[in-house]
């Protein structure tokens, strides 16, 4: 496994670079940080905000929807770019074990299960942080890819 360090991708040590980034004002927007890039893996964080929260002031479904999203396509795609190709998302599965609760740091760990040709399968694990505890798992997210030719 290939892991990309700071220096290769022109980023500081707190977090890391990745092409798919560059335009993605979604990334942006959830204040998704990169931790750790390597060949079919990817780690990143958050902090649940406020404005991500739902009618019951826990974690809305799309946000960590989003959040694991983003972090499968950073596993599926090369962090170094790929100038003919893209992986996209072909199906997902997510399952909600817990609430997300304000304020907390939440983590997604993603990790290629299988390649076939163009088809993968990732999971991404989706934990939170609790305060003077070890981190709980709130979702379990897994991604069905497909490479294709980019456009």
């Amino acid at each position: 496994m290939t892991e990309a360090t700071a220096e290769e991708l022109g980023s500081t040590p707190e977090t890391l670079d990745h092409p798919i980034l560059a335009d993605d004002r979604t990334a942006a927007w959830l204040g998704l940080k990169v931790l750790r890039l390597a060949d079919g893996h990817a780690t990143t964080t958050m902090t649940l905000r406020e404005e991500m929260l739902n009618g019951f002031g826990i974690a809305h479904g799309g946000m960590i929807f989003a959040f694991a999203d983003t972090t499968f396509a950073l596993a599926c795609n090369p962090h170094l770019g790929s100038a003919d190709t893209i992986t996209v998302a072909s199906g997902v599965d997510v399952n909600f074990l817990r609430s997300g609760i304000p304020g907390r740091t939440l983590t997604a760990i993603a990790d290629r299960r299988a390649q076939t040709g163009r088809s993968g399968l990732y999971d991404v694990q989706i934990l939170q942080s609790v305060p003077g505890g070890e981190d709980e798992v709130i979702a379990e997210f897994r991604g069905r890819s497909r490479t294709v030719p980019k456009r």
